[in-house]
C-alpha cells in the first residue's frame, strides 16, 4: 500500500477566493486528501479575532472545486450537530464530490468557541459518550434502510437517510484524537481510520500499537484500520525563515507550543522527508500537512514539487513495524 499525502487546510485568516485557489493548487499537485477543520473561532484560540468560515458550508465548496483528492473534515466535533444531520450532510457532500467524501468525528477541544456560541461543553468523559453514540447512529443511518436508536444523548425513530452514499459504497468514518485509552477503543470498534494530530513519532508509535491491541481484542485485523497523522506545516525556504517560523509558533500557541512543535514539520523543506519517514516507520499510512495562513509559499512550492515526488518514490510500498 503506498503512502498517502494530503493537506489539512484551516479555513481562517484568508478570503474565500484565496482558499479556493489553494484547494485547486493542492488538487492539481496530486494531493490524495484535502480536509478542513470544524471550528467556529480560529485555532489556536484568539478570542474570535480572526476571520473564519464554518466547516460544512466550506466543504460544499471544496467538493466542487476539486476533482481528484478525497475530501473530509478532521474532525467534526460531535457536540455541534445532531448525528442525523451529520449523516445527511455526509451523503450530500459525497454526492457533490462524486464519491470522494469521508467523515471524521471527534470529542472536541475548543471550549472557548463553544462557550461564545452558547454550546454546552460537558466534561471529556461525557463528550466521549456522545461520540460513541453518535458514530453508531451515523453508521446505521449510512448503511441501513431504516434506523431506530435510543441512547442517552441521541435518538432516531424509524429514520431513513436517502440517497445512500455514491454507488451504495461504505462511506469511511474516521475517529480523530490522541487520547491513550478511549480514542483507541472507539477507533478499533467503530472506525475505518484513525487520525492523530500534532504528536511526535514516538507518541504516535505508542498510540498506533495500542490501537493494534484494541483491534486484536475485538478479533479485528489491525490492517483493516487506516492510520494517518496531521503535522503542522512550519517549513521555510531558508534557515532564517525557519527561525522566524519557530518564533511564530511560540507566539501563536503559547503554552501549547511545545506539544505542537513536537508534531510539526520544522526547518526547511529539505528536511521534511526525513521527518515524515519517522512517522511512516511508526505506522502512519498517510501524512497530512496542516496549513494555517499565513505560510511560507516558497516552502509549500518546494514541498509540493520536490518533497512529495521523493516521498512517493521512497514509499511506493509502506514498511510496517
Amino acid at each position: 500500500m503506498p503512502l498517502t499525502l494530503g493537506a489539512h487546510v484551516g479555513q481562517q485568516n484568508m478570503d474565500m477566493a484565496t482558499m479556493r485557489a489553494t484547494w485547486r493548487r493542492l488538487d492539481a499537485a496530486g494531493m490524495d486528501w484535502i480536509s478542513v477543520w470544524d471550528h467556529l473561532y480560529e485555532a489556536p484560540p484568539a478570542g474570535g479575532t480572526l476571520a473564519h468560515y464554518e466547516a460544512l458550508s466550506t466543504l460544499g465548496a471544496l467538493c466542487v472545486e476539486t476533482t481528484n483528492a478525497r475530501i473530509g473534515c478532521l474532525v467534526f466535533y460531535i457536540g455541534y450537530r445532531n448525528p442525523g444531520l451529520l449523516a445527511k450532510a455526509a451523503v450530500t457532500l459525497d454526492h457533490l464530490s462524486g464519491g470522494r467524501f469521508e467523515l471524521g468525528l471527534g470529542a472536541g477541544w475548543h471550549e472557548q468557541e463553544a462557550a461564545a456560541f452558547g454550546y454546552d461543553f460537558p466534561p471529556l468523559g461525557t463528550r466521549f459518550e456522545m461520540l460513541e453514540e453518535g458514530v453508531q447512529l451515523i453508521r446505521s443511518l449510512l448503511t441501513q434502510e431504516r434506523t431506530t436508536f435510543e441512547g442517552r444523548h441521541y435518538r432516531a425513530d424509524d429514520a431513513s437517510c436517502l440517497p445512500p452514499p455514491v454507488g451504495g459504497r461504505r462511506l469511511p468514518i474516521w475517529i480523530g484524537g490522541v487520547g491513550p485509552e478511549r480514542t483507541p477503543r472507539l477507533a478499533a470498534r467503530y472506525a475505518d481510520g484513525w487520525n492523530g494530530a500534532y504528536i511526535g513519532p514516538e507518541d504516535y508509535r505508542k498510540l498506533n500499537a495500542t490501537i493494534d491491541r484494541r483491534c486484536e481484542d475485538l478479533g479485528r485485523d489491525p490492517a483493516s484500520l487506516d492510520r494517518t497523522v496531521n503535522l503542522m506545516f512550519m517549513l521555510a525556504a531558508d534557515e532564517a525563515g525557519a527561525a522566524a517560523a519557530d518564533q511564530r509558533l511560540d507566539e501563536q500557541w503559547g503554552p501549547m507550543a511545545a506539544r505542537v512543535r513536537n508534531g510539526a514539520l520544522m526547518g526547511t523543506a529539505a528536511r521534511a522527508a526525513e521527518t515524515i519517514a519517522k512517522y511512516v516507520e511508526a505506522g502512519a499510512r498517510g501524512v497530512n500537512i496542516a496549513l494555517r495562513a499565513p505560510w511560507d509559499d516558497d516552502a509549500l512550492s518546494a514541498y509540493l514539487g520536490e518533497t512529495i515526488p521523493a516521498l512517493r518514490k521512497e514509499f511506493t510500498t509502506l514498511r510496517r513495524v
